[in-house]
């Protein structure tokens, strides 16, 4: 036996996500990007910060937040996954144990009670993580949050609270890793591509062209699954939890998610609840 290795929902080996922060007006256009693309992500808000409703921004302000109820329109779409990102978006590493606490549990609450699901998920704002902020995520429920720092490669997280990105959408190298990444075919571990960034910064910076170019270069390929962030993590998880028999010829699923796995040359998924036996 060479290797028992995760393959994606319909044994795809790799994976793409996107993650975009503060809920604002660019988001809009982003989302129409995906929806042309079919891509699809999360949007990390804060619930503290929402734009008072009729907000008019004067001209020339590039950074827009959203209302509340423009915020449940708008990310009321199946490509999109909310998350957190701290309830009025401060540098988390600076806050005593309680605020700390308030700041994500408030979030969560909030998101929660505008968008009618659990909110397990998270981008730190400011990029700002510590030991203490990652043990607080944990007891307030949060299950992933996503650092501003970027590997260039494409593996899953070992720890899903310090989830690092392949890159941010203003790399140079954006296109160049965007083409390895699609032209690649892992033979063992999974490959996934994580984009980070601001839907503001495109209009800052004059460049909506560079994410519809890299939408277009890594979209539709039957190969790769795209997925929001939280997507990812109950698929890995679920992966995780599969049991097996001591010799391999039996897993079993005890999940409510179908799992594809491959060991060696055989492909095969493991259905929700079920159990398999291979050869």
């Amino acid at each position: 036996m060479r290797g028992l290795y995760l393959r994606f929902p319909g044994g795809r080996k790799k994976a793409l996500t996107i993650s975009y922060d503060d809920g604002v007006e660019q988001d809009i256009q982003l989302l129409e990007l995906m929806k042309k693309y079919e891509i699809r992500g999360t949007f990390n808000l804060n619930s503290g910060l929402f734009a008072p409703e009729g907000t008019q921004y004067p001209k020339g302000q590039i950074h827009r937040r959203m209302s509340q109820a423009r915020c449940q329109e708008v990310f009321s779409c199946p490509l999109a996954e909310v998350a957190t990102h701290g309830y009025t978006h401060p540098f988390l590493t600076a806050l005593p144990a309680p605020a700390l606490l308030e700041q994500i549990l408030e979030d969560r609450k909030g998101l929660e009670a505008v968008f009618q699901r659990p909110i397990r998920g998270m981008a730190y704002p400011y990029g700002a993580v510590s030991d203490d902020v990652t043990e607080a995520l944990a007891l307030a429920g949060i299950v992933y949050s996503r650092t501003v720092e970027s590997h260039h490669q494409f593996y899953l997280p070992k720890n899903w609270l310090r989830w690092g990105a392949t890159c941010h959408h203003n790399d140079p190298e954006l296109m160049a890793l965007g083409a390895k990444f699609m032209e690649a075919d892992p033979d063992r571990d999974p490959m996934c591509f994580y984009l980070w960034g601001h839907s503001y910064e495109f209009e800052q910076n004059d460049n909506w062209p560079v994410i519809e170019d890299f939408f277009r270069l890594v979209s539709g390929d039957q190969g790769v699954w795209y997925a929001t962030n939280m997507e990812i993590y109950d698929y890995v998880t679920a992966y995780e939890r599969l049991i097996y028999s001591t010799d391999l010829r039996m897993i079993q699923n005890p999940s409510a998610i179908p799992v594809w796995i491959q060991l060696d040359d055989i492909l095969a998924e493991i259905p929700a609840g079920g159990c398999v036996s291979l050869f």
